[in-house]
């Protein structure tokens, strides 16, 4: 394949969403990485409250970064042009080529928007083409969603521009998986079906052979093949695009632990972090770190009495802080963490959780609520402006180098305590706009130092979790099950010559 023709390509799509489609594609640009190919992702539009900042200043999904990572090469916006921020389960902002555009229902986005934009992620995949050997491109929910097709520009509108041949990505976890590999193919049209390759099993219990009188009957119902079924994995911990369910549910999130490390303590405590899931939560990858020390257990909690045996409160990022605010104060989890810090128990604030904290908010821009008090935990004063600070900032912090990235409309003014990053620390109380920075090994090590010392916790950090290792070794662990479980010729075949030829077409097709 690497001497191959540049500009080959896949895409996998889904028949829902969560069927896995995220770290398959992360497991194809691994394994095609790891043979030489070189590759890039792609995810035409993405819907996503987990971001990233790219090296240029562009806002991109963290599951098309994780894949890039996967696929060792630098993410750029090229590779997710349209990302799409809930801010209600009605509107969303519109960032563009990395940067934001403005805030556009629902109705109004598959009305026309949609549409306009097809030539510019057409563009934005030819340009890819143009550089890679191979572009491994992301569907999005389930192209069967007829309602939706005219507007499609990510899942068969994009594969019927670019001529990608299409693996369809099934969840039999959730059972009734070959109903929807054939449902999904039938409900298209005779030239999306053209394009529809195959199917790939994820998430498998059990002994494979009781599987394979399915997959043949699947094939003879079809004429597509079954390119391979991949074994339920657990402690993948790699970013993922995080749905709506815990953005609007939030009991969803209530008891939900991070996976963590299977290893012991190295002190004689362990480190419990409660995370309060608050509405419309970001970036609630930033705890995966966390998670990743031995004897630090993470949970996401949304009831005042869950804090009460926490070492560490996490308030994390959220697209609505105003809303997070307000939600908070409902939930007596304000009273709660004014508690903490008047017993000087920690408590760490990132992005919009430190906004939160802070003494005073205006804000005309996300929910246009105007002068609100902030929970008055940290001396900051923040302004929301219009446009959205996206940076990847480097400095240090308790004596640690570290690095992050920034993704805020929030300006805060410092006016006091002792400066953290580029916020700032009252007692134990810390606040910080810099996502991503507990992924620096040092100053995490040293952060929790200072949280088991007034937690009056004998805990001590590991003293050599790399965290960028652990991701090497998740990403190469996808690249194993796609090598192993997955017939790599024929996905060869299909990257480098497309969809077979003579596919049949199963009725009734689109309406």
């Amino acid at each position: 394949m690497s001497g191959a023709k540049r500009g080959g390509g896949l895409l996998v799509a889904g028949t829902t969403s969560d069927a896995g489609k995220s770290v398959v594609t992360a497991g194809i640009c691994r394994w095609l990485a790891r043979s030489g190919v070189k590759v890039a992702p792609f995810k035409a539009q993405n819907m996503s409250l987990n971001s990233f900042v790219t090296r240029e200043g562009a806002e991109i999904g963290r599951a098309q970064a994780m894949q890039a990572q996967a696929a060792r090469v630098e993410p750029t916006a090229l590779m997710n042009p349209v990302l799409l921020k809930p801010g209600s389960d009605r509107s969303s902002q519109v960032v563009l080529l990395g940067k934001p555009v403005g805030e556009m229902s629902a109705r109004g986005y598959h009305g026309g928007r949609q549409e306009q934009l097809l030539g510019i992620v057409t563009d934005c995949l030819e340009q890819l083409r143009g550089t890679y050997d191979a572009v491994i491109c992301e569907g999005a929910g389930s192209p069967a969603e007829i309602n939706l097709r005219r507007t499609d520009i990510v899942n068969m509108g994009i594969a019927r521009a670019a001529r990608f041949p299409v693996v369809v990505v099934g969840d039999i976890d959730r059972g009734g998986v070959f109903a929807s590999f054939f449902g999904t193919t039938a409900l298209l049209s005779p030239e999306d079906q053209s394009l529809i390759a195959g199917y790939l099993v994820n998430k498998f219990r059990g002994d494979v052979t009781l599987l394979e009188p399915g997959m043949e009957m699947l094939r003879g119902l079809t004429g597509r093949a079954t390119y391979g079924v991949l074994p339920f994995q657990h402690g993948l911990g790699i970013d993922e695009e995080d749905g709506l369910r815990p953005l609007f549910k939030n009991t969803a999130l209530r008891g939900a632990v991070r996976e963590s490390v299977v290893a012991p303590p190295v002190g004689e405590d362990v480190l419990r972090v409660a995370v309060c899931a608050v509405p419309l939560m970001s970036n609630f990858t930033d705890v995966d770190a966390l998670a990743a020390e031995p004897g630090v257990v993470v949970r996401f909690v949304d009831r005042a009495e869950e804090l009460a045996d926490a070492d560490l409160v996490v308030v994390p990022g959220t697209r609505g802080t105003v809303k997070a605010l307000a939600w908070l104060r409902e939930r007596g989890l304000a009273d709660a963490l004014a508690r903490r810090a008047a017993e000087g128990r920690p408590v760490l604030g990132i992005c919009g959780g430190f906004q939160v904290l802070g003494a005073h908010i205006e804000d005309e821009v996300e929910s246009k609520a105007g002068s609100v008090p902030g929970l008055g935990l940290l001396p900051v004063r923040v302004r929301f402006e219009r446009e959205k600070t996206l940076a990847r900032p480097v400095g240090s912090a308790l004596g640690e180098p570290v690095e992050g990235y920034e993704i805020h409309h929030g300006v805060a003014e410092v006016l006091g305590g002792t400066p953290f990053l580029d916020g700032c620390r009252v007692g134990s109380v810390w606040g910080t706009h810099w996502h991503g920075s507990l992924e620096s090994d040092g100053f995490r090590r040293a952060f929790l130092r200072e949280v088991a010392a007034a937690a009056g916790r004998r805990f001590v950090p590991a003293p050599d979790t790399s965290f960028s290792s652990l991701r090497e070794e998740q990403l190469d662990l996808l690249g194993d099950l796609i090598e192993e479980h997955a017939d790599t010729d024929a996905l060869l075949r299909l990257i480098d010559g497309g969809a077979p030829s003579g596919l049949p077409f199963l009725p009734p097709g689109a309406p």
